[in-house]
C-alpha cells in the first residue's frame, strides 16, 4: 500500500477527529489536507500511520482551535458548529460515542472545554485512543492527559441532559413536527414542544435571524406556524434529513439552492430545543447557498397578504 492508498484509507477518521474538535466542516476538511501534505513531506517510515496522521491532525485542529476562540468571541448572536449530513467514519464498537459526540448539543458542550481538554476528550472518549497516543498527539505526558480528561469529562458530564430519546422515538416525534410545520397546525406544533422549549437561529450577523432566543411553547408554535405557510407561498421547500446525527431539514429556495438548516433536539418524550443554521457562511458544504436576504423579503410579503 502507498502512501496515497495509507491516507485515503485513514481519511474518515481524520476528518471526524477535527470535525468535532473544530466545529467546522471546512476547517476539518482543511486540516485533513494540511495533514496529508505533511505526511507526503515526510521523508520518514513511521512506525505507525495511524498513529502519525491521527497525531498531526490533532495538532493543526488545536492551533486552529486556539485562533477561531478569538473570532467566536466575537461572534455576532448564537454560534452553531456547521451542520453535518453524515459522519465518514462508522466505528460499530465505538457507534455509540460516535453519534453522541456529532450532536450539536454535544458539540456545544464541547465548546466549554479548552482546546487541550476537548481533543483530549474527543481521542480519548470519543475514538478509543490509547493514553500513551492521547499524550503523543497532544504534546503532554500521560498523567497531565488523564487530568485534562478528567476535567472534561466533569464538564459534559454537568451539561449533559438526564433523559435522551432513543432513535426511533427522535424520528416519530421529527415526522410529527415537519407534518404539522408543513400544515401550519400551530396546535400541533405546540403539544410537541417541551414547557422549556427554545427556538435559536444562528444567522452570524450575515443573514436575517431573530433578535432573540424565542422561548416556550406558545410563541415558539406561534412563530412557526405563521412563517412557514408564507414561506410555502414564495416556493421555499424542505427536505427531512439528519443534521449532526439528530432529526432536521434542509430548507431550499425555489431554485433549490440551500436556504437553512434545522436540527431537532428530543429529550424526555418532547423536542426541547430547535436550532437553524441561516448564516450562509456555513451552508456552503452542502451546495449552491440561496441569498436568504431576498427569500426574507418575499416571505415578510407574503406574510403581509396572509394577514
Amino acid at each position: 500500500m502507498d502512501k496515497v492508498e495509507e491516507f485515503e484509507e485513514l481519511r474518515p477518521l481524520l476528518f471526524s477527529i477535527a470535525y468535532r474538535i473544530l466545529g467546522s466542516v471546512a476547517e476539518a476538511e482543511d486540516a485533513v489536507q494540511e495533514t496529508w501534505l505533511r505526511f507526503d513531506a515526510s521523508a520518514t517510515r513511521v512506525a505507525s500511520v495511524k498513529a502519525f496522521l491521527s497525531a498531526t491532525v490533532t495538532r493543526f485542529s488545536i492551533d486552529v482551535l486556539r485562533s477561531a476562540r478569538v473570532r467566536r468571541e466575537e461572534y455576532v448572536g448564537p454560534w452553531f458548529p456547521e451542520p453535518l449530513l453524515s459522519d465518514p467514519y462508522q466505528d460499530p464498537a465505538r457507534a455509540a460515542e460516535l453519534a453522541d459526540s456529532v450532536s450539536m448539543a454535544a458539540l456545544l458542550l464541547l465548546e466549554r472545554l479548552s482546546p487541550l481538554e476537548r481533543s483530549v476528550f474527543v481521542l480519548r472518549e470519543v475514538f478509543g485512543f490509547g493514553f500513551d497516543e492521547v499524550a503523543a498527539a497532544v504534546g503532554r505526558s500521560e498523567s497531565a492527559c488523564r487530568q485534562l480528561l478528567v476535567r472534561a469529562r466533569r464538564h459534559m458530564q454537568a451539561g449533559r441532559p438526564r433523559f435522551a430519546a432513543d432513535r426511533q422515538e427522535r424520528q416519530e416525534m421529527a415526522t410529527r413536527f415537519f407534518d404539522a410545520l408543513k400544515d401550519g397546525d400551530m396546535g400541533g406544533l405546540r403539544d410537541l414542544l417541551a414547557a422549556d422549549v427554545q427556538l435559536v437561529g444562528d444567522g452570524g450577523g450575515n443573514a436575517p435571524q431573530l433578535a432573540n432566543t424565542v422561548s416556550g411553547p406558545e410563541n415558539v408554535a406561534r412563530l412557526l406556524a405563521s412563517v412557514f405557510p408564507a414561506m410555502a407561498q414564495v416556493d421555499v421547500t424542505f427536505e427531512r434529513h439528519e443534521i449532526n446525527g439528530q432529526p432536521g431539514a434542509i430548507f431550499r429556495d425555489r431554485d433549490g439552492k440551500v436556504l437553512h438548516t434545522v436540527a431537532l433536539e428530543v429529550l424526555d418524550g418532547q423536542i426541547q430545543t430547535i436550532r437553524s443554521v441561516i448564516n450562509p457562511d456555513k451552508l456552503g458544504h452542502l451546495g449552491p447557498v440561496a441569498d436568504v436576504w431576498a427569500v426574507d423579503r418575499e416571505v415578510r410579503r407574503a406574510r403581509g397578504r396572509m394577514r
